[in-house]
């Protein structure tokens, strides 16, 4: 059974930057399109950024640049940077594999 964990959440101030993590067991991971989601107050879970097998990536409207995606099949992790957070990012941030959920790791933007 795959398993995804999600790592590197944590406060930020409004501005700032953090990388999350998500380690990953999947056996074909190299095939399998990964993508970060996340619960915000009030809000359904919404898909944040994607990238499959190729490289080629989805992001969210909200996104507008401030945000990347990144994947490395030889360790079999993905990552999303992120600048110029806002108060509005904080939640909690899930990795998805190929359709396996992580726990989800929080991210809080103070103002």
């Amino acid at each position: 059974q795959v398993q995804v964990a999600e790592s590197g959440g944590g406060l930020v101030q409004a501005g700032g930057s953090l990388r999350l993590s998500c380690a990953t067991s999947g056996s074909i991971f190299s095939q399998t399109y990964l993508a970060w989601h996340r619960q915000t107050p009030g809000k359904q879970r919404e898909l944040v950024a994607g990238i499959n097998s190729w490289g080629r990536t989805d992001y969210g409207d909200f996104v507008k640049g401030r945000f990347t995606i990144s994947r490395d099949n030889a360790r079999k992790k993905a990552y999303l940077d992120m600048n110029m957070l806002k108060p509005e990012d904080t939640g909690v941030y899930y990795c998805n594999d190929g359709g396996t959920w992580g726990q989800g790791t929080q991210v809080t933007v103070s103002s």
